[in-house]
């Protein structure tokens, strides 16, 4: 089985419920709890190239702190976008997984489904409840 990487923040429902079905499906990735150990500059730049994501698509712009920043102007040019989330973490937003499929940002979580080779072992619901994963393991949507 190849490495799987979350970056991960335990506050998160959507971080948690992607890191649940990751489990779900018998895999311990490397959890990275990326406020406390943010990416770094290399790391970010790896992610949004090989994600397809520019800077703003994986910024969290309901942070007070983007508000504060007004990173919603258009003068920010990618490179600064990126020194604000290496400055700021909260500002990235989350859950990242990487894994041999590919990268992604997992919103909604039910995303990393598509990245992962083994199948879900169980029935998998949402914190909300919402049902993901049959009694069978099949993903019902």
């Amino acid at each position: 089985m190849s490495k799987i990487t979350i970056y991960h923040n335990p506050k998160c429902s959507t971080s948690r419920n992607t890191l649940a079905m990751i489990r779900n499906a018998g895999i311990e990735p490397e959890v990275i709890n990326y406020l406390e150990t943010p990416p770094t500059k290399a790391t970010l730049i790896t992610i949004l190239r090989t994600a397809s994501l520019t800077p703003r698509e994986i910024m969290r712009s309901k942070e007070p702190i983007y508000g504060e920043l007004r990173l919603n102007e258009s003068k920010w040019t990618d490179e600064q976008l990126i020194e604000f989330m290496l400055a700021h973490p909260i500002l990235i937003n989350r859950p990242i997984v990487i894994a041999p499929n590919g990268v992604r940002l997992c919103r909604p979580s039910e995303l990393v489904l598509d990245l992962l080779d083994n199948p879900q072992q169980r029935a998998f619901a949402k914190e909300d409840g919402e049902q993901v994963i049959d009694d069978s393991g099949k993903r019902l949507k």
